[in-house]
């Protein structure tokens, strides 16, 4: 098989455990490119802070956000796809979480400085109160996030305890079912467990499966490397998945093969076997 497409996630993945991009790690991704590879960073980070990476990694066209949900221009900013959650079920949804912890949107606003509505951020689970101070000036505080326009909503999510998010996560399977998409993933940059709500269809793989047909490129065409949950489905799917030696069961039991951790040049030793693959 011909490989043509490197999908590469950034948190866990290609970033050290303390959040850094590595010369090493960007020597590869280098290296990918000159061989050939179309690379595409797909992450579970919004734009404005994927963007940076993107750009250290000198790269341009399409950029994989918010798990899927969005799909941008690196260049231009524009959205080039948008699954944005119904009003019904964003209604739904927000009711669900305002009964355990205070909500964060995620809004697509092109050319905006706003990427997170938030209401009562002083009843905030002690987690997310660490995370909003970081958000700074591209979180605003609302009076009622149900009265934000449901077109705009990419992402509804809450930071919390493991054992809020698994009582959540159980009564949203209750009542919604199919009918939403939920990740639950370790907060790797500050404490505890994010619990996200998309809209059916949303993921890191339907998107990237977009981008790659856009171009030509065929599933078995793609080698993806990841290490969470958000990403097992990318590493199911694609021509070759690769798991890093951090990532959690479900993404090393999808891949084809596991590499050294992110603390230890995984990314790298990743990234070397794709393009020995080619």
């Amino acid at each position: 098989m011909r490989y043509r497409l490197l999908a590469l996630d950034l948190d866990g993945t290609l970033l050290d455990p303390y959040g850094n991009l590595s010369e090493g790690v960007k020597g590869a991704v280098g290296a990918a490119r000159r061989r050939g590879l179309r690379v595409v960073v797909c992450t579970g980070r919004r734009f404005r802070t994927a963007l940076p990476l993107a750009l250290a990694l000198e790269l341009e066209g399409p950029l994989v956000v918010n798990n899927g949900a969005l799909v941008k221009d690196i260049r231009s900013g524009e959205t080039r796809h948008g699954n944005y959650l119904p009003g019904d079920l964003y209604g739904e949804v927000l009711s669900l979480v305002r009964g355990v912890g205070t909500p964060l949107v995620y809004v697509d606003r092109v050319g905006g400085r706003t990427d997170i509505l938030t209401e009562r951020p002083e009843q905030a689970h002690p987690f997310q109160r660490e995370y909003l101070l970081d958000a700074g000036e591209f979180c605003a505080v609302v009076p009622d996030v149900g009265a934000v326009h449901a077109g705009d909503v990419i992402m509804l999510s809450t930071m919390t305890d493991e054992e809020t998010a698994a009582g959540l996560r159980e009564q949203a399977h209750e009542r919604l079912g199919e009918r939403v998409v939920m990740h639950s993933l370790l907060n790797k940059n500050y404490r505890g467990v994010i619990q996200e709500f998309l809209a059916p269809g949303s993921g890191k793989w339907p998107a990237l499966a977009r981008v790659a047909a856009a171009e030509g490129i065929a599933p078995g065409e793609i080698i993806a490397v990841g290490d969470d949950v958000n990403d097992a489905e990318m590493l199911r799917n694609a021509g070759l998945g690769i798991a890093m030696g951090n990532a959690v069961r479900a993404a090393r039991s999808a891949a084809d093969l596991v590499v050294r951790s992110n603390a230890e040049g995984g990314a790298i030793e990743a990234i070397e076997r794709a393009i020995l693959k080619l």
